[in-house]
């Protein structure tokens, strides 16, 4: 009898193994980690990919900070190619666009679930501070999110002119604000809600009004509105 190779064995066992995780993904018993894995083997074909779906998961906390990571991060984890740093943003970016495409539709009170998880997944896991703008219509739906500025691990620059200037220019009714701590678990500093008072100030003559200031720190969103930090 003719012994079977092991790599044919191994090859038997992955394709197997993939298959079975196809299955427990129909069937909704995907663990975590087996859902990371599941997308792996898509850009890692001849690899078993466990090890690497579990590493990176004790490395980032989480599937979810998984994709949100910075690429340099995730292409500096042994294992993780540009290819894969590439595929895993992504799926990052499609969650945005599937997310954007809500508040572009529907006023962004309608469900503040959705714009909560829209500022994570615009501001978790970065390592530098950056302030985004979205510009509402006159029904509280987004006209624009604008990466208004970048800046260092913690401080950004903002320029309340500057936002003046584009929500006239987009005939905005109102906006909201949001930026990140990259520090965890920080909310508003004295600096933050002196920005969003001087914000306000200067919008509020021409009848824009600032709906609400996001802080995203540590996997968690703050409210200035529910923290009634808004005037």
């Amino acid at each position: 009898m003719t012994a079977v190779k092991k790599q044919d064995t191994d090859l038997s066992f992955h394709v197997g193994h993939r298959e079975r995780l196809r299955q427990k993904f129909l069937d909704g018993k995907l663990a975590d980690y087996e859902l990371l894995e599941l997308l792996l083997t898509y850009v890692i074909p001849r690899r078993d990919v466990r090890p690497l779906a579990r590493g990176l998961i004790a490395r980032f906390g989480g599937v979810y900070p998984v994709l949100t990571a910075p690429i340099g991060d995730l292409m500096a984890y042994d294992g993780v190619g540009k290819n894969v740093a590439i595929f895993i943003k992504s799926i990052h970016q499609i969650m945005i666009l599937g997310y954007r495409a809500d508040l572009d539709s529907r006023p962004v009170f309608h469900n503040e679930k959705i714009l909560r998880n829209y500022c994570l997944l615009q501001l978790s896991g970065k390592t530098q501070e950056e302030i985004h703008i979205l510009y509402l219509d006159d029904e509280m739906r987004l006209l624009a999110d604008d990466l208004h500025s970048m800046g260092t691990s913690d401080w950004a620059a903002a320029y309340p002119r500057e936002i003046l200037r584009r929500a006239l220019e987009l005939n905005a009714h109102s906006i909201v604000m949001m930026h990140n701590h990259p520090r965890p678990n920080t909310s508003f500093s004295t600096a933050d809600i002196e920005l969003t008072d001087k914000v306000s100030d200067m919008l509020s003559p021409l009848g824009i009004h600032v709906y609400d200031h996001f802080v995203v720190s540590g996997g968690v969103v703050y409210s200035a509105r529910n923290l009634f930090l808004i005037k």
